[in-house]
């Protein structure tokens, strides 16, 4: 049962989802499927070309709003604690006073790329990425301080702290200054075998140990403080459990947990992910792997374009396409895109629309429509920009493969209640696909790992099952087409030809422009 309406249960656990966008509160019932949601949002700001950062406090204030919601909504049942989920990748610095000297430099932020670019060119990029189980780009808070370290001396100088906003939000609830593994395990900066900061990687960044937060397990337990406890409705000392990052907890709250079963998330951009007992990364330096727990470490990949590359096709190509009625643009859209038969009349989208990530790492690779044809309209166009995520997204489950057989995946995010998404992304994956709902997944991951901290359950799968017992009505798992696939393989093998045909143009204007 979701929702206010219905009468709270004796004890409620709340996930707090702190992402890139917005935060997100749900308390869930213990021994009851009730539970209910509070959401608040918050811009992501770009002072600059390229930057992308948000206020801390913002974010904080938006925090309390959600949480305080959700209190009142589960009003008559006891807390028993809340447990965080952040977005990984974000750097803030403090001074002596605890307050920030800068916004929070998001996961987004490519002021670092060229920092980035020189890691790879010198050969240090794979022995980082080897170390500290984070490929090397402009998105880790390593290449952020790095730019500072070049561009703002002053600032570098006048830092007490550098944290993530994991750290922050601690701090601000608990008044502990710390992290925890899995935050940690994102930042270029960690020695996953020894599960401490790395003195090599702090070197090159610029900043000495003792800048850095202590490093605690994910299912630690801190005490809410009493002035933050009194703002949101809650007793002081409830049980503050530091939790993990949101992509780990992604897989853990969708029951992605498990050997051969990979976690796909989609949705503005997408990451597919499997659970590890030990870290480990490919020796192609593919993967990031990071930290759910101790013993469990998520190694997959992640994508900037994914839904976000439907959302361009609507604007730049069907702007006029508006919906029926009970129809939004974007249902209209697929429709469009549905009506072309799969493959797309062989045309072939490379979607690099934002810099991209996983699994070249390289924020510097431009999009591009390969096979175009003058029969091809643009539902041909919007199909293969749908079928261009599929396929970048197939790259990073091979990947996977080549690790550990991945035999199912286990798939969430809003994309999926589209029969066309659901339709061609099992195809190009050639795996059952599950289309999970979990709308609130990562906050049910992160409520997860609190039973867990709270010693209420033994193993991870345990835990989830309490708070999100399997559902007689979830649809069967969708096993894709032969046709279909068969269809897809092709169009895959087509790119190496389609991009190879190119070169004679290449080397045409070559020798226009020495000319």
């Amino acid at each position: 049962m979701t929702g206010a309406a219905a009468r709270a249960p004796a004890q409620v656990i709340i996930g707090l989802d702190i992402g890139t966008t917005g935060v997100k509160a749900v308390a869930f019932g213990l021994g009851s499927p009730w539970r209910t949601v509070a959401i608040r949002e918050y811009p992501l700001l770009e002072p600059e070309p390229g930057w992308q950062v948000q206020d801390p406090e913002t974010i904080m204030a938006a925090t309390a709003d959600a949480l305080a919601e959700c209190v009142a909504a589960a009003r008559g049942a006891e807390v028993v604690a809340v447990a965080l989920s952040t977005a990984m990748h974000g750097l803030i610095g403090l001074d002596a006073g605890m307050r920030p000297l800068t916004p929070l430099i998001t996961w987004a932020d490519a002021r670092a790329n060229a920092q980035a670019r020189e890691l790879r060119a010198s050969g240090q990029a794979a022995e980082l990425h080897r170390h500290t189980g984070t490929p090397v780009h402009s998105m880790t808070p390593l290449t952020k301080l790095m730019w500072l370290r070049r561009h703002a001396p002053a600032t570098l100088s006048a830092t007490s702290w550098w944290v993530g906003l994991k750290d922050y939000l601690l701090w601000r609830l608990t008044g502990t200054l710390a992290t925890e593994l899995s935050s940690a395990s994102a930042t270029g900066l960690l020695d996953t075998a020894a599960r401490s900061w790395s003195p090599a990687a702090a070197a090159l960044a610029g900043v000495s140990l003792d800048q850095l937060p202590p490093i605690l397990p994910t299912t630690a337990t801190l005490a809410l403080s009493p002035a933050p406890a009194d703002r949101v409705g809650l007793r002081a000392g409830t049980p503050v459990v530091t939790g993990a990052a949101d992509g780990p907890l992604g897989n853990l709250g969708t029951g992605a947990i498990t050997e051969g079963v990979a976690g796909l998330s989609l949705g503005t951009s997408g990451a597919i992910r499997m659970v590890v007992a030990e870290p480990r990364v490919d020796d192609a330096g593919t993967l990031f792997c990071y930290a759910l727990t101790d013993s469990a470490w998520v190694i997959g990949g992640a994508v900037s374009n994914g839904g976000i590359v439907i959302h361009w096709a609507g604007r730049a190509l069907a702007p006029d396409v508006r919906g029926g009625r009970g129809e939004g643009p974007e249902e209209a859209l697929l429709a469009l895109a549905a009506a072309v038969p799969p493959g797309s009349g062989g045309l072939v989208m490379l979607p690099y629309l934002l810099a991209e990530r996983a699994p070249l790492w390289d924020p510097d690779l431009r999009g591009a429509y390969l096979g175009l044809r003058r029969d091809h309209t643009r539902g041909h166009l919007v199909r293969a920009a749908l079928e261009g995520v599929c396929l970048q997204l197939r790259v990073v489950l091979d990947q996977l493969d080549a690790l550990q057989p991945v035999h199912s995946v286990r798939a969430t995010g809003g994309a999926f209640r589209s029969a066309l998404w659901r339709e061609v992304m099992a195809a190009t994956l050639d795996r059952p696909l599950q289309a999970v709902g979990a709308a609130e997944g990562t906050a049910l991951g992160a409520a997860a790992l609190g039973l867990i901290a709270l010693a209420r359950a033994a193993q991870l799968g345990e835990a989830v099952a309490q708070l999100s017992p399997p559902s007689a009505d979830e649809p069967p798992p969708i096993v894709a087409d032969r046709n279909l696939v068969a269809a897809y393989d092709r169009l895959r093998a087509s790119v190496p030809e389609l991009i190879r045909s190119l070169v004679p143009v290449a080397d045409l204007f070559a020798r226009g422009s020495s000319s």
